[in-house]
C-alpha cells in the first residue's frame, strides 16, 4: 500500500555524522537570491545542497526558515540542457527532508516524493539526485515533506538552453513567496477549527443592503442563501491572506523593497516564479508592456500584456525593455487583495519606485456555477473547449463536498476574479500559444478529476473517473499504461481556484490550437471551470498529482498516477 507518510527508519553511525560536519562549511544565514557555486567539467554539474532551521529577521521579525547552505530562499541553481546534474543534499535538521524539482523530466526514482518515489532523507544523513537535464527554461524545486515549504525550502532552478532565441542585457529571477512567522500547523489547525479564520474582508449587513438596492430583494436573498448553504463567502477568496501572511520578492518585505537594476533602453528578462504555499498573485510592473516569452519553462509566442495571473508554481518569463531613467514598480497584488509584494525595476540602488494604489476586493460572482451565463459564453468558447465534456458528473460526492456541479463551463479566455473588464491587457490561458509545434494523436481514452472541497471541515479532494469506476483514496492510484495518450478533464466544483500539478510528464493545454497547444506542468483551474490536458504516458512509475496549495495537498487533494 501506497502511504506519504511511509518513511522508512534509517540510522549513521556518529563516525560519519562527524565526517559530515567536518566536511560541510557552516554558514551564517542570510536573506536574498544567491546563485551557488558548482562543479563543472564537460558533461556533468554539480552541486552541494545543506539543509538547516536557522533564525533569521525577515521584515521587522525574526523568522526561523529552513535554509540552504545559510540561504533564504534556497540558491539559484543554474544547469544546462544536455549535461548531467549530481546534488548532494545533506540533512542537518532534526526531521526527514526531501527535494522535489518541480516540472523537471527525471527518473522517478529521482523525483523526491517521500514515501512514493523514494524513502526520503533522513535526519543526519545524505542523498545524491542524479539526473541527465533534458529540457531548458525556468523552473524551481522544493521540500516535499510535511508542510516544510512554508518554511521556506524552496529556490529556483534556470536551464540554459542549447541555443538561445531571445537577445536580453539583462537576466533576473523574480521569486514570489508567502511567509507566516506562525506554526505552519498551528495554521492547519486554525483553518480546521474556523473556516474563513483569515479572511478579515467578510461581507457585512451593508454589503447585502447594496445588493438589494443593485439587483433586488429576490436575486440577493438567493444568492445569500446559496453562499451559505455551501458554508462560504464570496470573498473566501483564498485561504490564508495577508492576516497572518508577509509576501516577499526573492526573500525581501515591500518595505525592504528587493532592487533590479537597468539602464535605459536595455532588454529586461524577469523570470517569475510563484513559490508560494497558498497565494495567487496578479503581477504587474506600472508603466511597461511585458512580452511573455515562456510558460512553465516552455517557450510560447509572444504576448504583450498590462498584467498576468500567476497560479502557486507556475512560471511566467516576460521580457521588457525601460525607456526612461525611472524606477518602476514591481507589483504582486494578492488575488483577494488584502496585501502584496513589491520590488523596484530601477537605474540605481537608491531610487525605489512608488507603492501603486491597491485595488479593492472583489466578490465572486455566484455566475460560475450559473446555466444561464454558461449558455451565454458557449458560442465564444466553442472552439476553445471542443471535446471538453466530462464522462460523468455524480450526483454527489458525499460531506467531502459541499456542491456538486452539474454545468462547468469553459473559461479558458478570461482573466479570473479582480481582472475581468480591468480595462488592461491581462494574459488568460487562451493567449498561451507554443512557438514550436508538437505531434499529435488522437487520444487513447478519458479520465475525469473531480475537484470538490468542504470548506468547514477544510478538507479537499480529487475524484477520477475513468468510465468505469469513480476512486478518491490516496491508496487507490490512477493507472495508466506506458504509451498511451490520455485526455484528463479537471472539472471544479469549488469556488476556488486549483493549480494541478502532475510530476514527471508535460500537460498539453487543450485551448483549440491544435498541434501549438502550450506544455504545462503546473495549470491553474478556476471556480466553476471545465479544463482539459492531454498527457502521454511516457515515463513507468508512480508519479504524484496534486493541488499546489500546499494545505490542500496535505488534506487530501492528492493522488498518485501509476503508469506500467
Amino acid at each position: 500500500m501506497i502511504t506519504r507518510r511511509n518513511f522508512i527508519k534509517s540510522s549513521i553511525t556518529l563516525s560519519s555524522f562527524a565526517f559530515l560536519n567536518k566536511t560541510i562549511p557552516v554558514y551564517g544565514a542570510t536573506r536574498g537570491l544567491k546563485v551557488l557555486d558548482r562543479y563543472e567539467d564537460e558533461h556533468t554539474i554539480k552541486y552541494d545542497l545543506v539543509i538547516r532551521r536557522e533564525e533569521l529577521p525577515i521584515g521587522i521579525k525574526e523568522g526561523r526558515p529552513i535554509t540552504v547552505n545559510g540561504n533564504f530562499p534556497a540558491p539559484l541553481l543554474r544547469w544546462k540542457e544536455g549535461k548531467e546534474v549530481i546534488i548532494d543534499v545533506y540533512n542537518e535538521m532534526d526531521e526527514p527532508t526531501s527535494i522535489h524539482w518541480h516540472g523537471i523530466l527525471l527518473p522517478n526514482s529521482m523525483d523526491g516524493v517521500p514515501g512514493i518515489t523514494f524513502d526520503g532523507i533522513p535526519p543526519k544523513t545524505k542523498f545524491r539526485y542524479r539526473f541527465p537535464v533534458k529540457q531548458y527554461g525556468t523552473y524551481w524545486y522544493h521540500s516535499h515533506t510535511g508542510l516544510q515549504e512554508q518554511l521556506g525550502l524552496y529556490g529556483a532552478i534556470v536551464i540554459e538552453p542549447k541555443e538561445e532565441i531571445y537577445q536580453y542585457d539583462r537576466d533576473y529571477v523574480v521569486i514570489l513567496s508567502d511567509w507566516t512567522f506562525e506554526d505552519p500547523y498551528d495554521v492547519l489547525a486554525k483553518l480546521k477549527k474556523w473556516d474563513g479564520y483569515y479572511n478579515y474582508q467578510k461581507r457585512t449587513v451593508f454589503n447585502f443592503f447594496d445588493d438589494i438596492r443593485k439587483k433586488g430583494f429576490s436575486k440577493a436573498f438567493s444568492e445569500r442563501l446559496m453562499w451559505s448553504k455551501m458554508r462560504m463567502s464570496p470573498r473566501d477568496l483564498l485561504d490564508i491572506t495577508g492576516a497572518t501572511y508577509t509576501y516577499l520578492i526573492n526573500g525581501f518585505t515591500p518595505e525592504e523593497d528587493c532592487k533590479f537594476i537597468f539602464k535605459p533602453n536595455e532588454k529586461i528578462r524577469l523570470r517569475f516564479i510563484n513559490m508560494s504555499s497558498a497565494t495567487i498573485f496578479d503581477v504587474r510592473i506600472e508603466g511597461l508592456k511585458m512580452k511573455v516569452i515562456q510558460a512553465d519553462g516552455q517557450y510560447i509566442q509572444p504576448v504583450e500584456v498590462d498584467e498576468f495571473r500567476i497560479g502557486i508554481a507556475e512560471t511566467y518569463d516576460v521580457i521588457v525593455n525601460p525607456t526612461e531613467l525611472k524606477a518602476y514598480p514591481i507589483f504582486a497584488e494578492v488575488l483577494d487583495r488584502s496585501g502584496y509584494a513589491k520590488a523596484s525595476l530601477t537605474y540605481s540602488e537608491k531610487v525605489s519606485a512608488y507603492t501603486p494604489e491597491r485595488r479593492k476586493v472583489q466578490d465572486r460572482s455566484m455566475g460560475h456555477h450559473n446555466m444561464m451565463h454558461m449558455m451565454n459564453k458557449h458560442k465564444k468558447m466553442k472552439n476553445l473547449c471542443a471535446d471538453c465534456e466530462p464522462l460523468k458528473i455524480p450526483d454527489s460526492f458525499g460531506v467531502e463536498a459541499t456542491m456538486v456541479n452539474k454545468h462547468p463551463r469553459c473559461r479558458l479566455n478570461e482573466a479570473g476574479v479582480g481582472l475581468d473588464h480591468n480595462k488592461r491587457k491581462v494574459l488568460t490561458y487562451a493567449d498561451l500559444k507554443s512557438l514550436f509545434p508538437f505531434k499529435r494523436r488522437k487520444y487513447d481514452r478519458k479520465i475525469d478529476v473531480h475537484l470538490v472541497g468542504n470548506m468547514e471541515r477544510y478538507v479537499w479532494k480529487m475524484y477520477t473517473y475513468d468510465g468505469n469506476q469513480l476512486t478518491s483514496k490516496f491508496e487507490e492510484p490512477i493507472k495508466a499504461k506506458y504509451g498511451e495518450r490520455v485526455r484528463i478533464t479537471f472539472i471544479n466544483h469549488t469556488m476556488m481556484e486549483h493549480p494541478m500539478h502532475l510530476h514527471g510528464l508535460w500537460m498539453y493545454l487543450d485551448n483549440g490550437n491544435g498541434k501549438f497547444n502550450p506544455r504545462k506542468h503546473t495549470v491553474l483551474v478556476k471556480p466553476g471551470e471545465k479544463l482539459c490536458v492531454e498527457v502521454d504516458m511516457d515515463a513507468i512509475g508512480n508519479w504524484a498529482f496534486h493541488c499546489h496549495i500546499l494545505y490542500h495537498m496535505e488534506t487530501g487533494m492528492f493522488r498518485v498516477l501509476q503508469i506500467c
